[in-house]
């Protein structure tokens, strides 16, 4: 009983304003001692919607949507529906780019354990399931940064379950996310994937970061999301910060950019 409440103390203490500090600290140790404990020397970033849905997992919920439909051709709720379930359909191409890319990621060293690079994601559902999926698809470790919320972000099964963590901080996720990363690569997402991306190209634009490639998949979806034109053309941006931009429709594309990225920097990375 005693060391019972013994502990119920300590653990209040942690959660007083007062220990913000500490907490902060044990949110950066725990990935920090596990990564350097599997050598994780260089990463790949993939970003992408958590609400990607895999390609059968689409075509199902579209074809019961369908039915449903039929059944009550009148209903608006249903017309709704039925039109969000043609564009998870239409956007799980994806998953099968992000499941493609995993796999190139994963096969890029001497063998599963040991990659030229290792495979980060955020660790949730969708895209970042699909990249992890395809790094385990070629039997290779890859890294999951999971944080607490109320929504979305349940950790998928495919991140190595030693290199698989879950955060309290954004910040402190985005610093692991930055630390090792060699390029970034993102695909379709919501909020956070925006929130994601900007902050790398704050980074790099600034000289916090090491300058790296950053990869759009789809261009459709990000010109007719963003207009970095615009930014360019009112004097927001300068010509070179466009530059910083590599845009890829497939797998491939986005690692030979990322490739030819370092070799004409003469880099050993790749």
């Amino acid at each position: 009983m005693l060391r019972s409440k013994a502990h119920q103390s300590s653990e209040r203490f942690l959660y007083h304003n007062e220990a913000r500090g500490i907490r902060l600290q044990l949110d950066y140790l725990k990935a920090e001692v596990k990564m350097r404990e599997h050598h994780i020397k260089h990463t790949i970033v993939v970003f992408g919607s958590a609400r990607t849905l895999e390609p059968e997992q689409a075509i199902q919920a579209h074809a019961e949507t369908e039915k449903n439909l039929e059944r009550n051709p009148d209903s608006p709720e249903l017309q709704a529906a039925l039109k969000k379930a043609k564009k998870m359909l239409n956007k799980s191409i994806h998953y099968e780019e992000a499941r493609a890319f995993g796999r190139l990621v994963g096969a890029s060293g001497k063998g599963p354990h040991d990659p030229r690079v290792t495979l980060m994601t955020g660790a949730g559902p969708g895209i970042m399931e699909a990249a992890n999926r395809g790094a385990e698809d070629v039997g290779a470790i890859s890294i999951g940064l999971n944080i607490e919320l109320p929504f979305e972000q349940d950790p998928n099964p495919y991140s190595t379950p030693d290199l698989n963590f879950v955060f309290h901080y954004f910040a402190i996720r985005k610093l692991h996310f930055m630390l090792r990363t060699k390029a970034l690569v993102v695909f379709p997402g919501g909020f956070g994937t925006l929130d994601e991306l900007f902050e790398v190209l704050t980074l790099i634009q600034t000289e916090k970061s090491e300058p790296m490639p950053v990869i759009l998949i789809h261009r459709e979806y990000w010109d007719s999301l963003i207009n970095f034109e615009i930014l360019r053309e009112e004097e927001m941006i300068s010509e070179d910060d466009l530059g910083l931009i590599i845009y890829a429709e497939t797998a491939q594309e986005a690692w030979d950019s990322i490739v030819q990225w370092y070799r004409e920097r003469g880099s050993p990375l790749f």
